[in-house]
């Protein structure tokens, strides 16, 4: 077995559970340790893209106990190109909050790391109990991070946060119980063999399993109707937390890809395709009312969180539409967007800190310190994330527009996602004016700049531009990682004893 598997969920287990123990050290110390435990991740996991681009999935059997009777990790191309999505956002958001915004309270650095051990876990486990683990500690520690630092606003967004997750819990343990009790396993590639021969009299009851699951990853990747959490809980975190929660939804997205293209995809009989129906229109309405509250918000922050929604929607489509081209171009988009609102929640905090006590209200301001950097890079963030060329963005929806087939799919998808991206353009330009035209007097007498914060944000938003340059071996990559999911057989045979 290949054991650097394990090591993203082992280095902030370790880290996570040392900062704790150790609590007395200095906050050098832990913001020293915190940082190389963070960038310890984004070499592993780039060796570990390399590693899965053979194309031979790699099972990692704890206690060496093989599936599917043992708890397992599985890389392959998906799971590594999230890993290393993951690893560069928090390692700019863990850059960032070392200049101050790891003071505000307790424990940052070990909540830190062990919301990466969630999300880490997440990606790699290889069975739904280990997926609903995983959640649970990336939940708890996010819980913690979201009213890091208090006020009554971070205290309020918790609240809802903490009670629709914990149903959203309760609906996961059911959903993996009546799959256990109906097939008697919970491991992925062994529950899409035993759909796939279930009984008739069963399918009804599987099928309500999977209709549950669909209901927690979609409150987890704010779908709709179970988004309206999100943009006040993101504009209440503190920046690295926001940027960091940039990842969150992509977790419950990949869960979806994960489970309903293996489990209940092209070769679960008659449960093949179960949600394929329902992805349509809540991709389309999520989107559409993504862009509905961007363009009625009255502080970025919330406007940023609104940004997140309207990327999830548009990445529903992309998983909608089923093909391997429509696949790639999503997750394509996923890496863009990932990065991107993740810069975005970093330069809305600078922006607050230079304008007194507005802060984020989309109202007229005192004069910032650094306009032209500032507004160029809320220029590059807004280009990227309202698709227009010749960033990331507007690459990500040409490859998902262009994989639409002729007939109804084109009059639906083409409409919705040119203007959600006319209704983005016309937010981040209200916004945008407000913030860098209409301002007058001095700057605020506590106003702040940071050049560590600014290279941190700088770094992230580069990415709109980066993966413009590298869109060709990106695209390579991604369009074999498509391929891969939709290889149901590649997977099955991990429990039919072939070659892993």
């Amino acid at each position: 077995m290949n054991h650097a598997l394990i090591l993203p969920i082992l280095i902030p287990l370790f880290t996570g559970s040392l900062l704790l123990i150790r609590s007395q050290l200095s906050i050098t110390a832990k913001r020293w340790l915190s940082l190389l435990a963070t960038w310890s991740l984004l070499p592993l996991s780039a060796w570990l893209v390399l590693q899965a681009d053979s194309g031979v999935l790699q099972v990692y059997a704890l206690g060496n106990w093989q599936a599917p009777f043992g708890i397992v990790l599985l890389l392959d191309r998906l799971a590594a190109l999230m890993l290393l999505v993951t690893a560069v956002l928090a390692g700019f958001a863990m850059l960032y909050a070392v200049r101050g915004d790891d003071e505000r309270g307790p424990n940052f650095h070990a909540l830190m790391q062990f919301q990466l051990l969630g999300i880490n876990g997440a990606f790699l486990t290889g069975d739904l109990f280990n997926l609903f683990v995983f959640f649970e500690i990336l939940l708890i520690a996010s819980y913690s991070l979201l009213v890091y630092g208090g006020g009554p606003k971070r205290i309020k967004a918790g609240m809802h946060y903490v009670v629709l997750n914990l149903v959203a819990s309760s609906f996961f343990l059911i959903g993996v119980g009546m799959l256990y009790g109906l097939l008697g396993t919970l491991n992925i590639a062994d529950l899409a063999l035993k759909v796939a021969e279930a009984d008739p009299d069963r399918q009804h009851l599987l099928a309500a399993a999977g209709y549950l699951l669909l209901i927690v990853f979609g409150l987890k990747g704010a779908i709709l109707p179970l988004y309206f959490w999100l943009p006040n809980a993101y504009a209440a975190a503190t920046a690295p937390v926001a940027a960091l929660f940039a990842v969150m939804t992509k977790v419950g997205l990949y869960a979806i890809i994960r489970v309903f293209t293996l489990v209940f995809g092209s070769e679960a009989g008659q449960l093949a395709h179960l949600v394929d129906y329902l992805l349509w229109p809540l991709a389309a309405l999520t989107l559409l009312l993504g862009v509905t509250g961007a363009l009625a918000a009255r502080s970025l922050g919330r406007l940023i969180g609104y940004l997140v929604i309207v990327s999830v929607g548009t990445l529903l489509a992309g998983v909608a539409l089923g093909s391997a081209q429509s696949l790639g171009a999503a997750l394509y988009y996923l890496i863009h967007s990932t990065w991107i609102c993740g810069g975005l929640f970093l330069l809305a905090d600078m922006l607050a800190r230079q304008r007194g006590e507005i802060g984020l209200r989309l109202r007229k301001g005192p004069q910032l310190l650094q306009p032209k950097l500032l507004g160029g890079l809320f220029f590059i963030g807004a280009i990227s994330v309202a698709g227009l060329p010749p960033f990331s963005g507007f690459l990500g929806k040409v490859m998902l527009l262009r994989s639409v087939e002729s007939g109804w799919q084109t009059f639906v998808l083409w409409p919705v996602v040119l203007c959600g991206g006319l209704g983005m353009v016309i937010a981040l330009v209200r916004a945008g004016s407000t913030l860098f035209w209409r301002c007058s007097g001095e700057p605020a007498p506590n106003a702040q700049f940071d050049h560590i914060r600014a290279l941190a944000t700088i770094c992230l938003l580069a990415g709109g531009p980066l993966l413009v340059v590298a869109a060709q071996p990106i695209q390579e990559y991604i369009q074999a990682v498509a391929q891969q999911l939709l290889d149901v057989n590649s997977y099955l045979q991990i429990v039919r004893g072939g070659e892993q």
